[in-house]
């Protein structure tokens, strides 16, 4: 297939949508028209497991009446299924509560780009056919396989998707833009019963040329199994932790939850005192760029029609601000930082896009042995996460380190602490990997609690 989706009038669709929108009643009115197409391949035993493939259209819908609003969307684009959906959404936006703060942005504020071209986002080579990642999943799997303890891959996989949106709203916005993303991963096993160790390596990237070889991720997945051979628990106590670069955006995750204007809004965030306070050490910036070419999360403009910017969250330890769509924005008595995101069923929120932390001076291995006694996570499951506290606990599995040296591996086991306390304690590292959506190093935080056994 050619390298651009078909030339579908997603522009006319959103257009449509408004406009009978507003021929029936709504005050505002705002619509995304979005064409996809998506194949994954998956592998197992050196032939094709699971094919999929799906292509199609889809439209939303927005309508605000008098602080009232609703969303409603289809995967059907005639005429009478927008005249339906405009209709319903009237019916249900009259009886939502009404919320002072919703409406569009005032024609002033919006974005003068409509398109993404300077950001690339979008690959110009034609799609991969389903032979050509059926051959890279493969290589991954014969990869992973040729490490002799590895007992089985339980799946290789490449995937490919391009997606076209359109934005129209009554203010007068229209713009839209396409991006494509490419997926190779592989998940290897070691072992049998309840010896068995599992783990995996994976990467998506908007271009195939930006994509490592399939061998290098399969070799990754490969090795990273073997290393957990042997898993046990650690002992309980308190330890430094330190968050491998695989996880440790989790950590940073959190704190941008506890900053999202819509928790601010509501009073549910353990930071909502702390603005213009210290909530990193001394030094550590947290800054997020929307405009980095071919990244996953960057965007011209945010759902609501304004235009992204580099924005910085924290500076020198120092909180700077929200996160902030309009009606957040609104209810604080803030302007928007031009973060909303939305679905096509659901209204605008916010969130962040491409976030870089500053990073340290030291490798892994130095801060390894600088650490003495402690624990390596380098994966995590379940979460208990006090959202107004910031109490924070979770199940992990990683290395025990003894004497500034990896001992053994362990799983089963939980690690607890309370995240602001948690994030005032943080040391970086320099290892932070590029083309993530959170561009964040190996992070060593002290005296948090394993319970192991």
């Amino acid at each position: 297939m050619n390298g651009k989706l078909a030339s579908t009038d997603l522009k006319g669709l959103a257009e449509a949508l408004v406009e009978t929108a507003q021929r029936n009643g709504a005050d505002q009115a705002d619509a995304l028209a979005v064409q996809g197409r998506s194949v994954s391949i998956d592998t197992r035993a050196g032939a094709l497991e699971q094919a999929e493939r799906a292509e199609g259209i889809e439209i939303g819908l927005r309508v605000l009446i008098g602080g009232r609003q609703a969303c409603v969307s289809a995967s059907d684009h005639s005429k009478a299924s927008i005249a339906e959906m405009a209709q319903r959404a009237i019916a249900m936006a009259r009886e939502a509560p009404v919320d002072d703060t919703l409406g569009l942005a005032e024609p002033e504020q919006l974005a003068e780009r409509r398109d993404a071209d300077e950001l690339d986002l979008s690959d110009p080579e034609p799609d991969p056919a389903p032979e050509i990642l059926q051959e890279l999943a493969l290589r991954a799997e014969a990869a992973a396989l040729s490490h002799a303890a590895i007992s089985q891959v339980e799946a290789a996989s490449a995937a490919f998707s391009r997606r076209n949106m359109w934005l129209v709203a009554s203010n007068g916005f229209s713009g839209g833009y396409e991006r494509s993303t490419h997926i190779i991963s592989t998940v290897a096993i070691t072992g049998e019963g309840l010896g068995m160790e599992r783990d995996y390596a994976a990467e998506s990237r908007s271009h195939a040329a930006d994509l490592p070889e399939p061998e290098d991720i399969g070799t990754l997945a490969a090795e990273r199994t073997l290393a957990r051979a042997g898993s046990r628990k650690p002992p309980t106590g308190a330890f430094p932790i330190l968050y491998d670069r695989r996880v440790s955006a989790s950590l940073i995750s959190h704190l941008l939850s506890a900053v999202n204007g819509g928790a601010i809004a509501r009073g549910a965030s353990w930071l909502r005192n702390a603005l213009d306070e210290p909530v990193l050490p001394e030094g550590m910036d947290l800054f997020e760029d929307p405009h980095r070419p071919r990244y996953p999360s960057s965007r011209p403009f945010d759902a609501e029609g304004l235009a992204t910017r580099k924005r910085s969250i924290v500076s020198k330890g120092i909180l700077q601000g929200w996160t902030l769509d309009l009606a957040t924005g609104r209810k604080l008595g803030m302007d928007s930082t031009a973060s909303a995101a939305r679905g096509l069923t659901s209204p605008p929120s916010p969130v962040n896009s491409n976030v870089i932390l500053t990073q340290g001076s030291r490798t892994q291995e130095q801060m390894i042995a600088d650490m003495g006694r402690g624990l390596i996570v380098t994966s995590m499951l379940g979460a208990s996460i006090n959202g107004t506290t910031g109490d924070y606990s979770r199940g992990a599995a990683g290395f025990w380190v003894e004497n500034g040296r990896i001992a053994y591996p362990v799983n089963e086991c939980t690690i607890a602490g309370n995240l602001r306390e948690m994030l005032m304690t943080l040391i970086a590292g320099k290892d932070a990997l590029p083309w993530r959506g959170m561009e964040v190093p190996g992070l060593l935080v002290e005296g948090m609690t394993v319970a192991g056994a």
